[in-house]
C-alpha cells in the first residue's frame, strides 16, 4: 500500500512539473503584453482596472442632470488643490519632525505658507462658496484630518479658531468631515471617476 502511495505521489509531481508555465513579454505593435506559454498554446494576460459598480437610480430629470454637471465642474475645479494640500501636508509633517526647536518649526511654516500664497492665492480667491465647501471636505478626504485640525496642527489653536470663525461667517465649517457613505456619496463617486481617468 505504501508503494502505491509513493508511486501516485511521483506521478502527481511529474504531471505538475510538466504543466509548468513560462511567462513571457511580447511586443505587439508597440504594446507590451504578458503571456503564459502552456504546451503549444500562448495565453495573453490582461490586467484590468478596478470596475466600480454604482447603484441605478430613477431616471434623472433635466434639473438633476444640471445639478450633477455643476457638481462635477466644482469637484474638478478644487480636486487639484485638495491633492496638493494632501501632498504638502505630508511633506510638511515629515520635515517638521526633523526640526528641533519650535522657532525653526514656526519659521518653516511661515516660509511654506508664503510660498503657497504666492503660487495659489489668486486662484483660491476665485473659488465660489460652494467650491470652498467642497474643498474643505476634500482636504479631509486627502489628509484624514479636518481643515480645522490641519490649521491647528500647523498654526496653533488661536489661528484655527480665528479661521473657523471666518468660515462660519460665510456659512462654511472647517470642522466638516468627508462622509463618503452619506451626504458626500455623490462627490466620492465623482472623485473615483476622476482618479480612474473616466471623467
Amino acid at each position: 500500500m505504501l508503494r502505491l502511495i509513493v508511486i501516485s505521489g511521483l506521478f502527481a509531481l511529474i504531471s505538475v512539473a510538466g504543466a509548468a508555465q513560462d511567462t513571457i513579454r511580447l511586443d505587439l505593435g508597440g504594446y507590451q503584453v504578458d503571456a503564459v506559454v502552456q504546451g503549444n498554446d500562448t495565453l495573453f494576460i490582461a490586467n484590468l482596472d478596478e470596475a466600480v459598480i454604482q447603484p441605478r437610480t430613477n431616471k434623472p430629470t433635466n434639473r438633476d442632470m444640471r445639478q450633477y454637471r455643476r457638481l462635477v465642474y466644482n469637484v474638478k475645479k478644487v480636486y487639484p488643490y485638495a491633492k496638493l494640500a494632501g501632498e504638502k501636508f505630508g511633506e510638511v509633517n515629515a520635515h517638521m519632525d526633523s526640526l528641533k526647536t519650535k522657532r525653526e518649526q514656526r519659521e518653516y511654516i511661515k516660509q511654506i505658507e508664503k510660498e503657497i500664497l504666492q503660487q495659489y492665492e489668486e486662484d483660491l480667491k476665485d473659488l465660489t462658496l460652494t467650491q470652498g465647501r467642497i474643498l474643505i471636505k476634500l482636504i479631509d478626504r486627502e489628509t484624514s484630518q479636518t481643515s480645522y485640525e490641519v490649521v491647528k496642527d500647523l498654526r496653533g489653536s488661536f489661528q484655527a479658531a480665528l479661521w473657523q470663525a471666518v468660515a462660519r461667517i460665510f456659512g462654511s465649517n472647517l470642522k466638516s468631515e468627508f462622509d463618503a457613505a452619506g451626504e458626500d456619496r455623490m462627490v466620492d463617486e465623482i472623485m473615483v471617476l476622476i482618479e480612474q481617468g473616466r471623467l
